[in-house]
Order: C-alpha cells, then sequence, then structure tokens
C-alpha cells in the first residue's frame, strides 16, 4: 500500500471527523466511478413517507416490546463508530512525525472507508440518512463523553467496530434507549447480557467450537475425534464448550469426543495411545497463539505417516502461515464467520470504486465496513428502526450469509441476551488460497 496515499486518506478523515463530531451530515457522493452493479440499480419510485411512521403490531417478537413497533421515517440517524486514533496520530498538528502513519490505524481507517462508500452507493439509491462518524479511541468525544451530552440521543442505529471497553458503554446506552447496536468486528460479547438490542457479526469462540463439533460429527462417516488442548483455564472451557455441544446434538451417528491435555512433555508414545490406524482422526487444536498451535504441530506431524489426520483450529489461524516443511501435506481447517473469494460483483464493484477514491486496494475491515453497514442500513429503509424480526433476508446479502438468531444465556428466559450471527464456514487452509468447505449459500 502506498504510505503517501495513506498519509493522505487520514489527514482526510482527520477532517471529515473533525466535521463530523460538529453535526450530522451526509457526505456526497465521490464522482463516478463506474455506478454500483447491476443488482445495486436504483429501485421504483416509492410515494413519500410521512417524517414518522409507528404502527403497533399484533405481537412482540422474540418477547420485546419495542421489536412490535413499526417506526418508519423519511430520513434516518445513523452512527458509524471506528477506531481510528485520530488523537494519538494527530497529537501535534495535522503533520505526522517521520511521515509514517502507524499500523494501528490502517484497520479501523479501512473500515470507515468501506462503511462510506456503502453511504455514498445507499445515498444514490435514494435513502435519505444522517450520518456521524465517531473515533471510538478519541480521549475527548468517548462514548460515554457522547453519550452524557446527549449527542446519541436521536440516534437510530448505531454500526460499531469496536471492542471493550467501549463497546459496553455503547452496548448499554443502546439498550436504554432501544436502538439497535450492531458489533461489526468483536468477536465476544464483551460480557454483555440481557440486551435483545445487541447484535453479534463477528461469531463468538463459543459459536465457532460448536460449529467445528458439528461439522466434524456430521462430516466423518467414521471418525475418532480428538480435542488437543493445553492445560489452561482459557482452553479447559473450549472442551467444555465442545463436550457441551456433543450433549445437546441430536445425532445417532455421532462419536464421542476424547481428549489430550499438551504440554511441552507430551511424547508421541502418549498421542499415539489416542490415535487410529483405521479411520480419519479429526484433531481439534484449541491454541489460538501461533506459536503454541505450531508446536503441537509439530509432534502431530510425526504421526502422519501412521495415523491419518484432519486437523481442526481456531478462528485466529486464519491468518497463520503454516509454510514449514513439517507442515507440507499436513490436511488443516479453521473457521470464520465471514467467507469471500471476492469473485462476486459486489466485491468488484468495491474494489474498483475503493481503488478509484482512495488509490488502493481494500482489506478484509474495508469489506467489513461495507457490509455491514449496506445490510443493516438497508433493512433500516426497507423495515424501519425495528427490522428486528427479519434480519436473515436473502436478498440483502452480499458477500457473506449472515444467520442472526437469538442467544439465551439462561434457561427459560424470556428475551435474548443479544443477537448474534450462528452462521460458521469451515475453511480449509491451501498453499496459495483458501476453500469453503461447508456448503453455504
Amino acid at each position: 500500500m502506498n504510505r503517501s496515499n495513506n498519509l493522505g486518506r487520514l489527514a482526510l478523515t482527520m477532517s471529515f471527523a473533525l466535521l463530523l463530531s460538529a453535526c450530522s451530515i451526509f457526505r456526497q457522493a465521490p464522482q463516478k466511478t463506474d455506478g454500483p452493479p447491476p443488482e445495486l440499480s436504483k429501485p421504483e419510485k416509492e410515494e413519500p413517507k410521512k417524517p414518522v411512521e409507528e404502527k403497533p403490531a399484533a405481537r412482540a417478537p422474540f418477547n420485546v416490546p419495542a421489536f412490535a413497533k413499526e417506526v418508519k421515517k423519511d430520513a434516518y440517524n445513523v452512527a458509524i463508530f471506528a477506531p481510528l486514533y485520530l488523537d494519538s496520530v494527530f497529537a501535534n498538528g495535522l503533520e505526522i512525525p517521520g511521515r509514517t502513519m502507524p499500523r494501528y490505524v490502517l484497520a479501523g481507517l479501512e473500515f470507515y472507508e468501506g462503511a462510506q462508500l456503502a453511504l455514498d452507493s445507499l445515498s444514490r439509491l435514494g435513502v435519505k440518512l444522517n450520518v456521524q462518524i465517531f473515533d471510538s479511541k478519541s480521549r475527548t468525544n468517548d462514548a460515554a463523553s457522547l453519550i452524557r451530552n446527549r449527542r446519541l440521543d436521536n440516534t437510530d442505529l448505531i454500526i460499531g467496530s469496536v471492542s471493550a471497553p467501549e463497546i459496553k458503554v455503547i452496548s448499554d446506552f443502546a439498550k436504554q434507549k432501544e436502538i439497535n447496536f450492531v458489533s461489526a468486528t468483536y468477536p465476544n460479547d464483551g460480557g454483555i447480557s440481557s440486551n435483545p438490542f445487541f447484535l453479534i457479526t463477528n461469531s463468538t469462540l463459543r459459536s465457532n467450537v460448536e460449529a467445528v463439533h458439528d461439522y466434524v460429527q456430521r462430516g466423518f462417516a467414521n471418525k475418532n475425534i480428538v480435542v488437543v488442548r493445553r492445560n489452561t483455564p482459557f482452553e479447559a472451557g473450549i472442551y467444555n464448550n465442545i463436550k457441551a455441544a456433543y450433549d445437546k446434538m441430536n445425532y445417532d451417528k455421532k462419536s464421542r469426543v476424547r481428549e489430550l491435555i499438551w504440554s511441552d512433555a507430551t511424547t508421541e508414545s502418549q498421542i499415539s495411545q489416542l490415535l487410529l490406524a483405521d479411520r480419519p482422526n479429526v484433531l481439534i487444536v484449541t491454541a489460538l497463539d501461533e506459536a503454541g498451535a505450531k508446536n503441537i504441530l509439530r509432534k502431530l506431524s510425526t504421526q502422519r505417516a501412521t495415523y491419518p489426520m484432519h486437523v481442526f483450529g481456531m478462528p485466529t489461524w486464519d491468518v497463520m502461515k503454516f509454510k514449514e516443511p513439517e507442515f507440507e501435506g499436513m490436511t488443516m481447517y479453521y473457521t470464520s464467520p465471514y467467507y469471500n473469494d471476492k469473485t462476486d460483483v459486489y466485491s468488484k464493484y468495491l474494489t474498483d470504486a475503493f481503488r478509484h477514491k482512495y488509490k488502493s486496494r481494500p482489506s478484509d475491515m474495508a469489506f467489513k465496513g461495507f457490509e455491514a453497514t449496506w445490510y443493516f442500513v438497508k433493512a433500516l429503509a426497507q423495515d424501519g428502526v425495528y427490522f428486528n424480526k427479519d434480519l436473515n433476508k436473502p436478498g440483502n446479502r452480499l458477500f457473506t450469509t449472515f444467520n442472526y438468531q437469538p442467544v439465551y444465556l439462561q434457561e427459560n428466559a424470556e428475551m435474548p441476551d443479544y443477537f448474534e450471527n450462528k452462521n460458521i464456514y469451515i475453511i480449509q487452509k491451501g498453499d496459495s488460497a483458501d476453500f469453503k468447505m461447508n456448503a453455504i449459500n
């Protein structure tokens, strides 16, 4: 990525952020690129809507009274949070020391840029919005200050690439004001509960390991399943989630799950005692860190000649590179709620628009910013403020198939604690590209 382009983009973002922190605006569309893809063509003209139209529905979906309302507006108020770190980067003015942009800025910057391109496209389709962009890492306009100063009171939708601690602050506000808050990138519930207005897009680790268990049980006709974990409370918790998934699974061909507690002293003999030569050995490795995962895989690799094996890792394996000779030919998989081979018409449109506007290629964060903004603002425009009764419209799909489901942390709870994307892709690592294994449209 060109460094001077990055500096220009960040300075531009700084000026936008200063303006957006003072008022609600919707930016003019950029110069024409090639226009949206054919599927994004202008809709048929609709009769003008009243500024606010509110009707009670027959019953409350998910036992949430607000979800029973139909609240439609002529223009909607949207707040987008991204970690831009503008206070740090521009602490001494608009000049960046050394003309080098910190790497920690890039993820939030590209999420914002992807979101902005989605807003521009929706604007061209006639969707009327008042949009505020906030730096979630601002020291002067942090989430708590914005809430205290009533800057978010009239918001109809919040979309955030945020993490702890601001995710809890925003979630508590969203619950109090009954505003849908979409957590677009954080793979954790942040300790949040009893908030049906909170939506998690980047699925939690528990959902990922449940999906692995379901896939290996159904995907292998005759298998030996072994969970390989280190002796830590965190990895014991992952194993317990797999055990719980096994207990809940209603499948007459499921195989029992065995456990290998790993340490640096684990011997090849101890490993081989749990492996079988006449069937696939499905090994679920719970290490999230690269050093720990590779340490385990090195010892497992010595058993491959005798015992056929398939190794399933954690979502963090997405960015890991297993180029060492001892891993050659080892069949490895990981999970992710996102999969995009970037060959579809929407991806091509975003790539072209990003290159035209920002003079660079979009990262995965740009795709996530575009997708989350498009998906939920489209739902807002279609169904109004409380679109929750129909979160999984196939027609709104761009790159990813979402499957938002209510999560109940306590048995017999009346209302969901939150909604979470439960669609998990099983992806096989390849030498030059990764491949989706489970058939999800």
